[in-house]
């Protein structure tokens, strides 16, 4: 006798929903995953901060006779205000993540902060004085002139930098994290806790960087980007560490680098395209000569040393 035949297997009907199996996980097949909003705000931050060097550090360090400010530099001018215009509606959020507890118990970024504060202020004007007093004593006019530009270029930038805090009246972020917009024009007349607007600290770093990138370009072109980008990279981790430190917003420390790295780059460009100015003849071109008990006052022409 044949076999009986197996008995028909039911198919169970499909289900209609497309979830996913019990014990079993469904991923999709090209993930994505969005960049953190930590990691965002601080990109924005960076390309800010490296927008004062960009056009500066691609003119050439010589040429022809140039005003001390042009429409270049106004169209130029123009643009780091608007830069530090749109960083304003991210202050807050910058201050609140520098601020969390993560970092600000991480003894390097600590130490760190502390030590580009310095290198700052009074770093720079250590470094500028040093600098100066050697090329004169040895006889070396491009020290000299690095020094004597450095520290001319500080002055400019630092001059414009207090009129503005006093005009702006910002307070500082360690006043009220939350409150980036709270400006009144003249209340930062002698009140340094409405001085917030631009950073000086950042103003020195960015001018010095700017003055020693141009006076290395005009007597060693070849060494002008790596060494521009050491003290450029130097600058912007000392802009960094007075937001680090609650002293600044970081439309505060865009502005003082925009303003450090324009008054960097028009004084060393302005004094070599004009040698005969009051300033170089007086502090590069005169000096002071003692012999046989009498002090003597010694003067040459700009044209031989240069």
């Amino acid at each position: 006798p044949r076999a009986a035949p197996p008995p028909e297997r039911r198919l169970r009907p499909r289900s209609r929903s497309r979830g996913p199996r019990r014990g079993r996980t469904t991923r999709p097949a090209c993930p994505t995953r969005p960049m953190p909003t930590r990691l965002r705000l601080f990109v924005c931050f960076a390309f800010a901060l490296a927008l004062p060097a960009a056009p500066l550090a691609a003119q050439p360090a010589g040429g022809a006779a140039e005003p001390l400010f042009g429409a270049r530099d106004a169209w130029i001018a123009a643009g780091f205000v608007a830069g530090t215009a749109a960083l304003f509606p991210l202050d807050a959020a910058l201050a609140a993540h520098l601020q969390d507890s993560l970092p600000q118990r991480s003894r390097v970024l600590g130490g760190g902060a502390a030590a580009f504060r310095l290198l700052a202020h009074p770093g720079v004007l250590l470094v500028a004085g040093g600098l100066y007093t050697a090329g004169r004593l040895g006889d070396e006019p491009r020290l000299a002139d690095a020094g004597l530009h450095t520290t001319e270029a500080v002055l400019v930038g630092l001059s414009a930098t207090y009129l503005l805090k006093v005009l702006t009246g910002r307070a500082r972020p360690q006043l009220d994290p939350t409150r980036p917009f709270d400006f009144r024009p003249g209340r930062g007349l002698g009140r340094d806790a409405y001085q917030s607007f631009p950073s000086g600290h950042t103003l020195v770093a960015f001018a010095a960087a700017a003055a020693l990138t141009e006076e290395i370009a005009h007597s060693r072109p070849e060494a002008k980007w790596w060494a521009g980008g050491l003290l450029y990279g130097g600058a912007a981790l000392a802009g960094t560490s007075r937001m680090y430190h609650n002293r600044h917003w970081a439309s505060d420390v865009v502005m003082g680098a925009a303003i450090g790295s324009f008054s960097g780059w028009k004084v060393v460009r302005y004094n070599h395209t004009h040698p005969g100015n009051a300033a170089d003849e007086l502090l590069l071109h005169v000096a002071v000569a003692v012999s046989g008990g009498q002090m003597r006052l010694l003067a040459w022409p700009a044209r031989e040393r240069r």
